[in-house]
């Protein structure tokens, strides 16, 4: 099922309807869709690279929209939308794990890395962030940091370089996810202890 719906997903990259898939894939791979809008944004800005900093600001604004609408539900409606997602997503255990001992130097943290890598899945991050009443206004600039940074880094790269920097990353998003976030848990950490 999964295979089928990144396939689905994947076939919008060249419709002529492709920005308004991507708004829509942003915004709910934030909340509560499996697929990263990634698998999108990548192809529509290899075809149009004239065009990729204005799907990176579709792609930025509609996940942090996404975003505030998992902050909303996880906030006001946990038990009756979030958790029935996250049993079904096979997540739930997850969450209650980060759940435990989460504060919002750890939520902060979450949202940067999960922004720029996935890591943990952004939907999980929103939700928590809404349960256990992390300020929006924080929630939201983090947002804007961290998913604004990556699609636009990543038009970046896919204008100047084409498809070698998709290979390149396809190839070794591992490693550039981890050096991403470590160097956003450094400068959190200057910034926070300087």
């Amino acid at each position: 099922m999964f295979r089928r719906l990144y396939n689905w997903t994947l076939t919008w990259a060249g419709s002529r309807h492709a920005p308004k898939a991507l708004g829509v894939i942003s915004f709910t791979e934030s909340s509560f869709f499996p697929i990263p809008a990634d698998v999108l944004f990548v192809p529509m800005c290899l075809s149009r690279p004239e065009r990729a900093m204005r799907y990176a600001l579709i792609a930025s604004v509609m996940s942090v929209l996404g975003g505030v609408f998992g902050w909303v539900i996880g906030h006001y409606f946990f038990d009756l939308v979030a958790r029935p997602m996250l049993e079904a997503a096979g997540k739930i255990d997850d969450f209650e794990a980060m759940k435990g001992g989460t504060g919002d130097a750890a939520i902060l943290l979450m949202l940067v890395t999960s922004g720029f890598s996935h890591i943990p899945p952004m939907k999980v991050v929103t939700i928590l962030s809404g349960v256990i009443g992390f300020d929006l206004k924080w929630f939201i600039l983090s947002a804007i940091i961290a998913r604004g940074g990556r699609f636009y880094l990543l038009a970046w790269l896919l204008q100047k370089y084409g498809v070698a920097m998709a290979a390149f990353v396809e190839r070794r998003f591992a490693w550039i996810a981890a050096g991403l976030t470590a160097a956003a848990a450094i400068g959190w950490a200057i910034w926070r202890f300087a």
